[in-house]
């Protein structure tokens, strides 16, 4: 895999990798994030990149089209070069729901991340956990594993 790219794995019809450029190819947003840092105190920076959900729709979740809200048992998680990783869920980022503009940086402060790969900025997090950086893999998941006909595994 090229580096800075991405992999999109896990419940999605469409596996595969996206490059940064291709990722600088999609609709842009901007969004600002503040976050509380134990060691240097309040951070802020603002990132520009596509939002998280379009990128992933276009891996082609396995949502089960008949059912509006099949998409709300899927789970995102998101792993960076240094193996820190994270998870949102779909609910959480898709518009139609809670509408976290969580994006997919490809500049950050107005600098490209270029070879570093993407960064996940998630607005509104307090203490910025799931800011990743060097994003190189990105999974979609049903809460299948979780449950069982509606009974705890």
């Amino acid at each position: 895999m090229l580096a800075g790219a991405v992999l999109l794995d896990g419940d999605v019809r469409m596996r595969g990798s996206i490059s940064v450029a291709d990722l600088r190819s999609l609709p842009q947003h901007d969004v600002e994030v503040s976050f509380v840092c134990r060691t240097s105190g309040i951070r802020r920076h603002r990132f520009t990149g596509p939002l998280l959900v379009e990128v992933l729709q276009a891996a082609e979740p396995d949502f089960d089209p008949a059912e509006r809200k099949d998409r709300l048992r899927f789970l995102v998680s998101v792993l960076g070069r240094d193996g820190h990783h994270a998870v949102l869920s779909w609910g959480e980022i898709d518009p139609e729901f809670a509408g976290v503009e969580a994006v997919l940086g490809t500049t950050m402060d107005g600098a490209v991340l270029g070879e570093r790969g993407p960064h996940l900025a998630v607005p509104g997090d307090r203490c910025g956990g799931r800011q990743i950086s060097g994003i190189t893999e990105i999974r979609i998941c049903s809460d299948d594993m979780l449950w069982t006909r509606g009974q705890r595994v």
